[in-house]
């Protein structure tokens, strides 16, 4: 197995103290099973159960033992560390600044809280909010028009599930891969670049330090023409 869930456990074991000479790589192998049978027997398991092999219990123990993470409803590491459900997510618009510029320097801080490259983070996020949202100009935080423009109306007089935000975030999937710390809304352009990170990692399987961010993900390469992500 190879994805982002399995480096963030690794980099969990790692904390612990548990030897995996590769490092984070993302690959469940050899190391990373012995690393776990570690933990596992650090953690009170023993025989066949402390076989390498994650269960529900050592690994709800391991992301609250390291603050790295807890398990979803799917019992994987939640990446950002702070999901939220639908019904925390807010809908008030902080007025962040628009532009290019103001998009990179907020790049910077999400790739900071995200430990991605900005070498490769900050371009990408960039070209992406360039393309969904003309750099966060208030005329295009919000979608009204695409399929995702429906739901009961929110605070902000909007259907709950329209993508909004720098990078237009759905609401959904902002709430399921916020980054602990940030803002609880999409229009916050650093909580939206964070939940953006966290997704592609999950679901393009961009590494650790986004140096395939733009390979992975078309809209985040200005190389390529746009395409929805």
């Amino acid at each position: 197995m190879r994805n982002e869930d399995v480096r963030i456990v690794q980099k969990a074991l790692i904390k612990r103290g548990r030897k995996i000479p590769d490092g984070a790589t993302g690959l469940f192998g050899d190391q990373t099973k012995a690393a776990y049978r570690a933990e596992q027997l650090a953690q009170g398991f023993e025989g066949a159960d402390a076989d390498g092999i994650p269960g529900p219990t050592s690994l709800a123990t391991l992301g609250r033992l390291t603050g790295m993470f807890r398990l979803d409803g799917a019992g994987a590491p939640s990446a950002g560390n702070g999901k939220l459900t639908l019904g925390q997510v807010t809908f008030r618009d902080p007025g962040d600044e628009s532009g290019e510029e103001a998009m990179r320097r907020y790049a910077r801080k999400a790739c900071q809280l995200t430990h991605m490259d900005p070498r490769f983070g900050v371009p990408a996020l960039a070209t992406i909010a360039k393309r969904e949202s003309a750099s966060n100009s208030p005329r295009f935080r919000i979608n009204t028009t695409d399929r995702n423009a429906n739901g009961p109306r929110v605070a902000d007089g909007h259907p709950q599930n329209c993508s909004r935000g720098a990078t237009q975030c759905i609401p959904g999937t902002f709430a399921t891969y916020h980054q602990a710390g940030t803002a609880t809304t999409p229009y916050d352009v650093v909580a939206c670049m964070c939940a953006t990170v966290n997704y592609v990692r999950h679901r393009y399987h961009v590494n650790e330090s986004g140096s395939n961010f733009a390979a992975r993900v078309q809209q985040a390469d200005p190389r390529r023409s746009p395409h929805w992500y």
